[in-house]
């Protein structure tokens, strides 16, 4: 089973993006996808065209109340090869801060993508959400949760989901793994806004019931001179064990 987290920065910019990354996703054939800031639906559509991911819910068919960035940033989707039926949708607004969650079942198990506040200084928000992720999910059936978290290894929120999930990249990953870095200059733009640190923030966890094989990255590197995202994505491949 293959599963891959891909932050696609909306469309805007260089208008190959988005035809590039639809390329990417056909040659990579994941069984599992989640999707960060895709514009619902034109580039949602044209993202998935010719891929065997025909199984889709984006945040603007199941949120109560659409983010107003939405319009502009799009937001998550999930994309599955075989059927999938969604079983919870979490909202939060916490000191001021606005997260959601999206689960989805696929045969016997769960696929979980978080949309986590970006701010720095909602740390501790990131942490209560990834606590409920493990205190709802956990118990559950297998269990794999992907996606940009906009936290590094080291934060309380990653290391919570990473004592009770197994972080692919941690598993099976050679390297640092970093997915936004200031060698792409769509990532350098916004570090530089945001007086951000460059790091490795999007995962695939995987619970108990699935062996590691192996985890890499995605569009770590520009195409054609064209940088596809300000992130690079993560692909993992698990084997159910159970």
């Amino acid at each position: 089973m293959r599963v891959v987290t891909r932050n696609v920065r909306h469309d805007a910019g260089d208008p190959r993006r988005t035809d590039l990354l639809n390329h990417e996703l056909r040659a990579l054939r994941p069984d599992l996808l989640a999707l960060q800031e895709v514009r619902h639906p034109e580039q949602l559509n044209r993202l998935l065209a010719r891929t065997r991911l025909r199984h889709v819910t984006h945040q603007a068919d199941v949120l109560r109340d659409q983010p107003p960035e939405a319009a502009r940033f799009g937001g998550t989707a999930i994309a599955t090869r075989r059927p999938h039926r969604v079983v919870d949708v979490v909202e939060r607004r916490i000191d001021g801060f606005h997260y959601w969650t999206l689960a989805v079942r696929v045969d016997d198990l769960l696929f979980v993508t978080l949309t986590t506040p970006w701010q720095p200084e909602a740390a501790n928000v990131r942490h209560l959400q990834a606590q409920e992720v493990t205190l709802r999910y956990g118990g559950l059936l297998p269990l794999i949760v992907a996606g940009d978290l906009n936290a590094p290894p080291d934060e309380a929120g990653v290391r919570h989901l990473s004592a009770h999930l197994q972080d692919a990249w941690a598993v099976a990953g050679t390297g640092g793994g970093i997915t936004w870095s200031a060698d792409n200059p769509l990532a350098a733009e916004e570090i530089a806004r945001l007086d951000g640190t460059p790091g490795r923030i999007d995962y695939v966890f995987a619970g108990p019931g699935f062996r590691v094989r192996s985890a890499r990255l995605t569009g770590e590197h520009a195409v054609d001179g064209v940088w596809l995202s300000d992130h690079a994505g993560v692909v993992a491949d698990l084997t159910a064990t159970g």
